[in-house]
């Protein structure tokens, strides 16, 4: 059992979440758990306890605490992105297609559990929403959608002035992002649950993400939900508690098979029918009496002749080859031996070549895809269980990962450093395997913090890729 904490929290205006590809105009819908480990360690900074923060977390083997990306909720319905074995879910017949499954980003927790369960869903309950990719009930809409607004920079010693668009997120009423923050022991959780509420409390009033100077990126007091993981996400439900309701008897007898063909019936022994007796003065009934003889009866068929004995096949006389003169016949050569073939050597086994690497970033089931990722020499020695990542992941060397199996991608990340000891350079990228994979590993791996500084930087900086898994269930 691992300690836990649900973050959610409401925004009070546009979000700015910044893209991969560094657009102004373009707008990430997913706020990844590198940029909210960076938020949290700036807000750590201002409350005075940075030095023990990365002590903590960045230089202990196993951090302190780590967090999920954030993800969209509205109201009730809590969404996040779902492991990439499970979805999109398979047809259910040829003719469904209402749905485009596969074009959900984001699908809610119960729909998952369900999945989880072995439960089919009904087309007509769901729907996907286009501008956020949610998969949310048939005739709501989503919870935020992505939007462009227009500015003008004026430049206050000539006047001019340029116009320019910034893209944002813009959340409905009730709607926002939520994430989970995960403790390493009960000591971890006692040690860090306040200031981790704190540092929230701080960012929610500062701002998450870009153009903060703005008043971008804030929202309400964020709520807190205490628990123990992976409870908080997954709920055990195949056990039963002891005060549950009896099955029947007649419920839990064994049902025989369908290719098990039914019993036949006994048979039922016949009715003796009394004897019916002649009324009195009666003659009784007088034995039948045998048929007459035919007058003229028909002699027996003949039977058939037996066959006839087949003589032998004569032996096919030698051919004698002919000569110019007919009258005598040449003696048939005799044929040469045929020497013994010589014994061939074993042919040598010939190599197999090297699987080619594929052109696509993720790996299905049993497949060999060289990552691009500094992968640790691990040797797995217990069987391995699926793990569904809810953060970007970089994994460390200790961590005991079979990357033959499972189903996950990698994403490149990079950025730009902001420190007081100089903003505006560039950090070095890194390959991070992305939220919904499903890896199999030992246990939970852990991950590490990359050191991602430009060469010569004043200070370390830190890349988080710490691993919050679920363990996944097998699939009913």
């Amino acid at each position: 059992m691992q300690p836990g904490l649900v973050i959610k929290l409401r925004p009070s205006g546009p979000w700015r979440i910044g893209p991969d590809s560094g657009a102004r105009n373009r707008v990430e819908t997913i706020y990844h758990s590198d940029s909210l480990y960076s938020a949290v360690t700036s807000a750590m900074a201002m409350l005075g306890r940075l030095d023990e923060w990365l002590q903590a977390t960045v230089r202990e083997p196993v951090p302190a605490v780590c967090f999920s990306s954030c993800f969209p909720f509205q109201n009730e319905i809590g969404m996040v992105v779902p492991p990439r074995t499970l979805w999109p879910p398979k047809a259910t017949s040829l003719a469904s297609g209402r749905v485009r499954w596969k074009s959900a980003r984001f699908v809610p927790l119960d729909v998952v559990r369900a999945m989880l369960s072995g439960e089919p869903l009904n087309e007509d309950e769901w729907s996907v929403d286009g501008p956020s990719e949610c998969l949310v009930p048939a005739g709501r809409p989503g919870p935020f959608r992505t939007a462009v607004r227009w500015n003008a920079a004026v430049d206050r010693r000539t006047g001019a002035s340029e116009r320019h668009a910034t893209g944002c997120i813009e959340f409905r009423p009730g709607a926002g992002l939520w994430s989970v923050a995960g403790f390493r022991d009960e000591e971890a959780h006692a040690q860090w649950l306040d200031p981790v509420k704190a540092a929230f409390r701080l960012l929610a009033d500062s701002g998450f993400g870009g153009e903060r100077s703005r008043g971008w990126g804030r929202s309400e007091a964020p709520e807190f939900l205490e628990g123990s993981l992976p409870e908080m996400i997954l709920p055990d439900t195949s056990s039963r508690s002891s005060d549950s309701e009896p099955v029947p008897e007649e419920a839990s007898s064994p049902v025989p098979p369908i290719h098990e063909p039914p019993p036949e019936p006994s048979p039922v022994p016949p009715v003796e029918e009394p004897p019916v007796e002649p009324p009195p003065g009666s003659e009784p009934n007088p034995e039948p009496e045998p048929p007459p003889p035919d007058p003229d009866p028909k002699p027996p068929a003949p039977e058939p002749d037996p066959p006839l004995p087949v003589p032998p096949f004569p032996d096919p006389s030698p051919v004698v080859v002919s000569s110019e003169s007919a009258s005598a016949a040449a003696p048939e050569p005799e044929p040469s031996p045929v020497p013994e073939p010589e014994p061939l050597p074993d042919p040598e086994p010939e190599p197999h070549p090297e699987p080619e690497p594929l052109t696509v970033a993720g790996v299905t089931t049993d497949a060999v895809v060289p990552l691009p990722l500094e992968l640790p020499d691990t040797e797995i020695r217990h069987p391995a269980s699926a793990l569904w990542l809810l953060s970007l992941f970089t994994p460390a060397p200790a961590d005991a990962v079979d990357w033959r199996r499972g189903n996950y991608s990698v994403l490149a990340r990079g950025g730009r450093v902001d420190s007081p000891a100089g903003s505006g350079e560039l950090k070095k990228q890194v390959q991070m395997v992305v939220e919904g994979s499903v890896l199999y590993a030992e246990g939970i791996p852990h991950g590490a913090a990359s050191d991602v500084a430009p060469e010569g930087f004043a200070h370390p900086v830190f890349r988080a890729g710490f691993a919050l898994a679920i363990p996944l269930p097998e699939v009913v």
